[in-house]
């Protein structure tokens, strides 16, 4: 899909081009009109346009539209192209405007160059799904038969564009897996723990191997698809094996250079926007203007997070509860602060001080994580790391107002703690800033 947009990309240029210079007079900075040749023409547009390019993609990443996961149909497919176009053709005309060495400043140009490259990116976007969907699907056996096989068999069939076909769904191994691979056409074979620990089965997987079959175990082949880890299926061994917290350890050296580094180049000018947050609070509510709360952090430490009032102050007279989407709770201007996550700048000093990260686990509540570790296996693990302000859980699933919620935000938390680098963190946090931009936020 990258390379397919990436072409498309300069044949909308080529066509732009040939479109405006078909008389070889162009216009350069200056505003002057030269007689050039095509060569010359490409030559004065190719590397302005590879940085445009190269934005676009950036930006097209942290608008999800290289994750086929999100695209149920090709029309929803389409319109976030048709958006996401809408925003990267004025981001480069601004590019333009503030990079004076490029020599171009198109108008025109740019304009005919977005309209092509949006229609073809949607076009694209069409075909690619048409062929995802007619394209031969790899086929899925299940061995180990459960509600979590069921549901995610289910889900795989829901989703023809991630290329999987669940074949056949199987509680144990039979004598005749050959001739069932041979017939249902298998390449992929998920099995269970329960399965794989099967002395019997194995050599049955084993003798199955000529046949050109892959097998993975179930977590495995569920973290790689949904990118997050199963938490019902899998044992305190999984952790034992994947949590090697040793090797992480010049990473976590380096993102705590960059937590200090970050947090006071955004910590410095934001301190102007304080005294006029602080001033909308008073005036659409009573209480204090920042809001102390205990959380808990790495290793279960506790400690107190700070923020900006987004509530009425009696808004927990009752109790502890769990924040929800348009919580009623919220003041008029709590509910700006927490759209633009303007609320959460104060967390700069929680981070400077080493209590969070800029990327992790978002820490949770003492009140709700004794319910919580009761009621949700290796909850606890979510605290190997630092806490963060933003992490992989918060994007993909922003809110948690259930137990069934925070189970589902639990297995997105343990996928960044196995996962995390350098690249996942910087890929959380480009989707940060889009969420923020798009006002999704919460």
């Amino acid at each position: 899909m990258l390379l397919g947009d990436l072409i498309l990309f300069y044949i909308a240029l080529v066509l732009t081009l040939v479109i405006r210079y078909s008389s070889n007079l162009a216009v350069i900075g200056s505003g002057q009109l030269i007689d050039l040749n095509f060569a010359q023409i490409w030559s004065l547009h190719k590397w302005p346009f590879f940085f445009v390019h190269i934005i676009w993609v950036l930006i097209f990443y942290i608008s999800d539209l290289y994750d086929i996961r999100k695209f149920s149909s090709p029309k929803m497919a389409m319109a976030k192209v048709l958006k996401t176009m809408a925003i990267a053709g004025p981001m480069a005309a601004l590019l333009f405007y503030l990079v004076p060495f490029f020599g171009i400043t198109p108008k025109t140009n740019l304009f005919i160059d977005v309209v092509l490259a949006a229609l073809f990116l949607m076009l694209w976007r069409r075909y690619f799904w048409m062929f995802s969907g007619k394209a031969s699907k790899i086929k899925v056996l299940f061995f180990g038969s459960s509600k979590e096989t069921e549901s995610f068999a289910d889900y795989l069939k829901r989703n023809a564009q991630l290329g999987y076909e669940p074949a056949v769904i199987l509680a144990e191994v039979g004598h005749n897996l050959v001739d069932l691979i041979q017939k249902n056409k298998i390449q992929l074979i998920v099995a269970s723990k329960n399965i794989l620990e099967d002395k019997s089965a194995v050599k049955r997987f084993y003798e199955a191997l000529p046949l050109g079959i892959s097998i993975l175990d179930f977590p495995d082949f569920y973290e790689t698809v949904a990118e997050k880890i199963p938490v019902s299926v899998i044992s305190e061994s999984w952790f034992l094996v994947n949590l090697v917290e040793i090797n992480k350890r010049l990473f976590e050296s380096f993102k705590r250079i960059f937590d200090i580094a970050l947090s006071i180049i955004l910590g410095v000018p934001t301190m102007f926007l304080f005294p006029i947050i602080g001033a909308v609070i008073k005036i659409s509510g009573d209480g204090s203007i920042f809001y102390r709360q205990k959380r808990v952090g790495k290793n279960g430490k506790i400690f107190e997070i700070v923020k900006f009032r987004t509530m009425a102050e009696n808004a927990e007279k009752n109790g502890a509860q769990w924040a929800i989407a348009n919580d009623p709770r919220a003041t008029k201007a709590g509910k700006i602060l927490r759209k633009t996550r303007l609320d959460e700048l104060p967390q700069l000093w929680n981070i400077l001080r080493g209590d969070m990260s800029f990327i992790g686990p978002r820490p949770e509540r003492p009140e709700f994580i004794a319910e919580l570790q009761k009621q949700i296996p290796h909850y606890a693990m979510r605290h190997l790391i630092k806490p963060g302000l933003t992490g992989w859980a918060q994007i993909k699933f922003p809110y948690a107002a259930s137990v069934e919620d925070a189970m589902e935000k639990l297995q997105y938390d343990l996928y960044y703690i196995k996962n995390r680098s350098s690249v996942l963190d910087l890929a959380i946090f480009a989707r940060t800033i889009a969420i923020v931009i798009s006002r999704k936020g919460h």
